[in-house]
């Protein structure tokens, strides 16, 4: 009996899986060299090579490091869908509404190239120094780069799209459930690839002050002001490692919700 061959689609989809992790290792492996070469010519223990980082990394993954990227995790994540929640259905409201758009575009524009790091004082009056102060910050920041992007992209419906729809006897509902919503979705998870960076460069920085957990409190209190050096560069691989986290995470929320973009790529 002879056996019944894969389907193209599959095979074409492990190879390239293989491929994507193939590259991967090249990279990671070109990059713990150059660190190797770096830490040799530097000669300080400033710089350690690769090796001693890792083993300090094992060793303080038992002694609170776990602890402190867990809570780093909760702040962002939690931030993250803060943003998402107020800034992706304003967005879609924005950009199917002429009248709205036309009065809020001033505001957004002035508003939206100030650094929202200044707020910081006002949200610690407000909020004080507990974990409310840092979402809302990183929060703020994320918000008006979804907006503008999830409104940009419900504006670009054809027209003839909407009355297509609309002609098939649907209503508002209608209209967000299958033309403006999977519309917004692509720039929805543009805007997140690309705050990502942001979200976890800003939580670094609301961790360095008011709190006694979280990496950005374990790499500047715990190890650089003790002059540890191995275990700062711990705290920085496993903030590294969240934001990569966060960026897989939701390419692949993107890859199965928003199917339809993808159609026809290899």
């Amino acid at each position: 009996m002879s056996s019944v061959p894969a389907p193209r689609s599959a095979v074409g989809g492990f190879a390239r899986g293989a491929r994507t992790v193939a590259e991967g290792a090249a990279v990671v492996a070109g990059g713990l060299v150059i660190w190797q070469l770096l830490a040799v010519f530097a000669d300080s223990s400033v710089v350690p090579g690769p090796w001693p980082v890792a083993k300090a990394f094992w060793g303080a993954l038992d002694e609170g490091l776990a602890t402190h990227t867990r809570v780093s995790a909760y702040r962002v994540v939690s931030a993250i869908a803060l943003a998402v929640a107020t800034a992706a259905p304003l967005g879609v409201i924005l950009g199917t509404n002429a009248r709205l758009f036309t009065i809020s575009a001033p505001v957004i524009y002035l508003s939206y190239p100030v650094p929202k790091i200044v707020l910081l004082p006002i949200l610690l009056l407000f909020l004080g120094l507990g974990d409310q102060t840092k979402i809302a910050m990183i929060a703020i920041i994320l918000f008006f780069q979804i907006l503008i992007l999830v409104r940009d992209d419900v504006r670009s419906v054809r027209p003839e799209l909407v009355l297509s729809v609309r002609s098939l006897g649907a209503g508002w509902f209608g209209l967000m459930r299958h033309v403006y919503i999977p519309a917004s979705l692509p720039g929805l998870f543009s805007a997140l690839r690309v705050s990502t960076g942001v979200a976890i460069a800003v939580l670094f920085f609301v961790e360095s002050f008011g709190t006694r957990e979280g990496l950005g409190y374990y790499i500047l209190v715990e190890s650089w002001g003790r002059l540890e050096y191995p275990e700062m560069y711990a705290g920085v691989v496993a903030m590294a490692m969240l934001g990569l986290s966060l960026y897989y995470v939701l390419d692949g929320m993107e890859r199965r919700i928003c199917r339809w973009t993808r159609v026809g790529q290899r």
